[in-house]
């Protein structure tokens, strides 16, 4: 470790974080081609390595770029053309794959869409980039041909978690699912397979590079607010898998990257398929995630690299399946998407030791606009605990109020710069500029929305979103985390949650309410009243919880966030 010690007190000016990092990697440069050209530049040696596990079947990388050849040919017989946008309504499957990065080769943009998404919720995407092209799942097609009735859709292209089975264990899906396998198309509708050969003669040449185009389009989580379409470029997908790469991770080819997380969001399209595929690595397919099964996965799979949201830790730790078994095949063992409390990471550290894992837990932070992550705790290296680690080696992290940078240890916004920025919201100019802001030093800034502080070290560390502060009638704010950190250590508690809800003795302000999920064999009342004496010992008078509910489980949103919408909903009925 290099000493850089600070000069201004200011980590955005200082850069305390790259002590930490290698003349070698901050030296790096970042890729200037194509998502397609990168991971066959960095694979076209290696084609008969295994890109793809998916179902006990094995598909090498040469295959995998054969198929992404059929695709694109198929899309250019359909009329496709450069800065066209093809809605991608599809879990990860290996069409998923093959149709991103071939839509990539030809200069199409990928829009990619929950295929959960409502009848009315499909069809204003469709309107929003006026897509004349569909890769849809076949169990979502009745879906779609509602949605887009009315709309520019002229083609849709209906893809199967089948159609890369092996023969025996495509029959045997097609037999447990007959009503699929009778499925009647619209004139407009082709199956994948048909698709792929429609292009075989269709001429396919090198498209030229575009700097700083748009390539894919993920979606916002919309917890908080209305979802809005996040332009990422070519530019920004590379440098963040490079800058990940270079952060300690210990990816080698042929390693093997469990694929939990889905490609309609910035994690699961960046992190969960570019990035293996972009090292060399193989990506273990999966269709469908069930969170209760995450222990069976390991056992069957082994894989190198995992990641996940804190709930699906929870299924790992408790698991009698993993009691008595060796883990020192995982070497990255990645949680991100939600926060982490510090008994709660002690509880997994101490978990992965006993069970001879080399790596603590690796916390990571970021957000859709920057590509899913920017900062990383890295396996054993500046791993402190509560912290998510320190920005990647070409990302500057600051924390601002009002425009002005905060020294170290003083809690503010969160904002960042780096060159995996997004390019903006898609049609959105007012919303982006909102999130893209100039400041003083002449920088483009994105600000978070979450409030947090970077220590000496240049470790960064969370304390909430802005928008989930309390702040009381009489100006106090009261950090949710500052009490859940209290209340998770209790040994009755399971999980925990804190909301704030109307102050019903003021006109204005919210006081803070507390969501518990308790472990088996505690009493509710006298589990309460141990929280309260609790509270009153470990926190200041203004952040005393006005209520706590007990409830069977957190709820969450479809990509395994804390749903707090509905918890916010929920107390105002309760408390």
């Amino acid at each position: 470790m290099k000493e850089n010690a600070y000069i201004t007190g200011y980590p955005s000016v200082d850069k305390p974080w790259l002590k930490w990092y290698s003349e070698e990697s901050i030296n790096t440069p970042m890729p200037e081609c194509s998502i397609y050209e990168h991971i066959w530049e960095n694979n076209k040696e290696h084609l008969e390595n295994v890109a793809l596990y998916y179902f006990g079947r094995k598909i090498t990388y040469r295959t995998l770029f054969e198929n992404v050849e059929k695709a694109a040919k198929g899309f250019l017989a359909l009329g496709l053309k450069r800065g066209d946008v093809v809605i991608m309504a599809t879990v990860t499957i290996p069409e998923t794959i093959y149709a991103f990065y071939a839509l990539n080769r030809i200069g199409v943009i990928s829009n990619m869409v929950d295929p959960r998404t409502s009848v009315d919720g499909l069809r204003e995407y469709i309107r929003e980039v006026n897509a004349e092209c569909v890769l849809v799942l076949d169990a979502c097609y009745h879906k779609l041909i509602e949605a887009s009735k009315g709309t520019s859709v002229k083609n849709i292209i209906v893809t199967s978690s089948a159609d890369s089975l092996s023969p025996i264990k495509k029959m045997a899906f097609e037999i447990a699912n007959l009503t699929k396998r009778k499925m009647h198309y619209k004139e407009n509708s082709i199956c994948w397979i048909d698709f792929m050969n429609a292009g075989i003669e269709t001429k396919l040449e090198n498209m030229q590079y575009e700097k700083n185009k748009c390539c894919v389009i993920v979606h916002t989580g919309g917890t908080t607010g209305t979802p809005k379409g996040v332009m990422l470029s070519n530019e920004g997908m590379n440098a963040a898998v490079v800058q990940c790469d270079k952060s300690g991770f210990n990816f080698q080819r042929n390693h093997k990257m469990l694929g939990v997380m889905p490609p309609f969001i910035a994690y699961g399209i960046c992190n969960n398929i570019h990035l293996p595929l972009s090292t060399g690595m193989s990506l273990i397919v999966l269709p469908k995630f069930n969170p209760d099964k995450y222990d069976e996965l390991l056992l069957k799979h082994k894989p190198n690299h995992i990641a996940g949201v804190p709930s699906h830790y929870n299924t790992i730790i408790h698991s009698k399946k993993l009691k008595n078994v060796d883990l020192s095949f995982i070497c990255s063992p990645v949680v991100g998407g939600d926060g982490t409390e510090i008994h709660f990471e002690e509880k997994v550290n101490d978990f992965l030791s006993a069970h001879n894992c080399p790596s603590k837990l690796i916390k990571g932070y970021g957000m859709t606009e920057v590509c899913a992550a920017i900062s990383t705790t890295s396996q054993n290296r500046f791993n402190k605990l509560g912290s998510v680690g320190i920005p990647f080696i070409h990302s500057v992290m600051g924390v601002f109020e009002d425009g002005k940078e905060l020294p170290v240890g003083e809690i503010g916004e969160i904002c960042m710069r780096a060159p995996h920025v997004m390019i903006g919201y898609y049609r959105n100019e007012s919303e982006t500029e909102k999130v893209m802001k100039i400041h003083d030093d002449g920088y483009v800034w994105v600000h978070s929305g979450d409030l947090g502080y970077i220590d000496e070290d240049g470790c960064v560390f969370i304390q909430g979103r802005i928008k989930r502060m309390i702040v009381r009638h009489d100006g106090f704010k009261v950090y949710p985390t500052l009490i859940e950190s209290v209340i998770a250590a209790h040994p009755a508690v399971k999980s925990c949650c804190v909301v704030g809800t109307p102050d019903k003795k003021q006109s204005q302000g919210k006081l803070p309410v507390v969501f518990l999920v308790l472990n088996s064999g505690f009493e509710e009342e006298n589990t309460k009243a141990s929280l309260i004496n609790l509270c009153q010992k470990e926190l200041p008078e203004y952040a005393q919880p006005i209520g706590f509910i007990v409830i069977e489980d957190i709820p969450l949103t479809p990509i395994g966030k804390v749903d707090y919408i509905r918890l916010e909903n929920s107390c105002v009925s309760e408390v």
